[in-house]
């Protein structure tokens, strides 16, 4: 075994920042998904489009290509910044 061999899993990689295009469409998208939560057969079809839309311009961005390997923290990363902003925009 090489001396070295676990060099790549030691260096920090550094994440590209998300884009606010993204955030907004995981904000949006999270809205979507408490409307649909809640019992209202008169737009369920129109919400559930939506957030198929929706899930699927989250899913296929372009950022997540940049993040190889560590698409899954992004992703949370993701989910935490749309809830922060998210918060802060209803207080506002």
């Amino acid at each position: 075994m090489h001396p070295n061999s676990n060099v790549c899993s030691n260096r920090v990689m550094a994440t590209p920042p998300i884009p606010d295009d993204l955030v907004q469409a995981e904000r949006e998208r999270h809205a979507a998904y408490r409307a649909l939560a809640i019992f209202n057969s008169a737009h369920n079809t129109a919400l559930r489009r939506r957030l198929l839309k929706l899930s699927a311009t989250v899913w296929w961005h372009p950022y997540w290509n940049t993040v190889p390997g560590r698409a899954s923290a992004a992703r949370m990363e993701l989910r935490t910044l749309a809830r922060k902003s998210s918060r802060s925009s209803r207080a506002a």
